[in-house]
């Protein structure tokens, strides 16, 4: 049964237990860039919906209220609710399919998980899906790994993960020292986890872990966080997962600690040294949580940068 036939299936099943006919296909609305040409491949971005979250989720300790409303609204953001959206990248070669990441998935949260199904109206199969590379296991990431019927998603993958990354969410202290309202976090991690144990390929900061894609060091939001380089010539694209998560606080006060970081002060140097990088190399960045599609370049304007949306 492919996964377009488990969901048809799931959907009828519920219709029939509830006693209401709906259809058991729904209207989906597809939210994917326009596919980019990169090299002698191409890159999609397409979106898994969008988080949900409390405004204290992103507010920086030690700041006003007033100052960090203030400069959200300059971005037409709200200020009572944080709503980023989901960025999943997937690119293209002659010979992989590979996904950064691979969503929330369908236990997480309502307004969030709908990558299979946006991959599907896209006629794009899961099953053709020949890597799949993690910036870091948080639920919004890696949660997606199984589908409605607890079996992966990918089936078909080789999949990556930093080697920090997978030794800190295993770690015996781990559970024990995470704040409660995470906890949950590190339950679903190693229940995923167990999933990968036979197929997980752990890496170190600098490998090339698939021909022309690099590992950058990003620790702090996770303490294994890992943002991607696609090096195709003297073009470079970067993929800056959860390092960069704001298209107001991440560029114009870079150096404020972030609330949602699991090392603030290591974020916070990550986040600068990974924006100096990007302005110096005019390198094209995806984030995960910038306005979708999340496409763009970073500029440098004095002590802190703009983010340039593409199209």
């Amino acid at each position: 049964m492919t996964s377009k036939q488990r969901r048809q299936f799931l959907a009828g099943s519920v219709a029939m237990a509830s006693g209401v006919l709906i259809p058991a296909l729904l209207p989906a609305t597809v939210r994917a860039a326009l596919t980019t040409t990169w090299g002698d491949g191409e890159v999609t971005v397409i979106s898994d919906g969008h988080l949900s979250l409390p405004a204290s989720f992103i507010a920086p300790q030690g700041i006003e209220v007033t100052e960090l409303e203030a400069l959200l609204a300059k971005y037409q953001l709200p200020t009572d609710r944080a709503t980023p959206d989901c960025n999943i990248t997937l690119w293209r070669t002659e010979n992989r399919l590979v996904l950064f990441d691979v969503g929330a998935g369908p236990n997480f949260m309502p307004s969030a998980g709908q990558l299979l199904a946006n991959m599907e109206e896209l006629g794009i199969d899961p099953a053709d899906i020949t890597d799949v590379v993690f910036t870091h296991a948080h639920p919004d990431h890696l949660w997606g790994l199984i589908d409605d019927f607890d079996e992966l998603a990918f089936p078909e993958a080789a999949y990556y993960m930093g080697r920090a990354e997978w030794d800190f969410w295993r770690a015996d202290a781990t559970l024990e020292k995470m704040p409660e309202a995470r906890k949950s976090f590190v339950v679903g991690a190693r229940n995923r986890f167990a999933y990968l144990e036979d197929r997980i390929q752990l890496f170190d900061a600098g490998d090339e872990i698939i021909t022309g894609l690099e590992a950058i060091d990003t620790a702090g939001h996770t303490p294994g966080h890992m943002a991607f380089a696609v090096h195709i010539g003297s073009e470079s694209l970067v993929l800056a997962g959860d390092a960069i998560t704001n298209v107001a606080l991440s560029f114009e006060r870079p150096d404020w600690p972030s609330a949602s970081d699991h090392d603030p002060e290591a974020g916070r140097k990550t986040r600068r040294r990974l924006l100096d990088r990007l302005a110096g190399d005019n390198s094209r960045l995806v984030g995960y949580h910038l306005p979708h599609p999340g496409f763009g370049r970073v500029l440098a304007e004095g002590d802190h940068f703009l983010f340039e949306a593409d199209g």
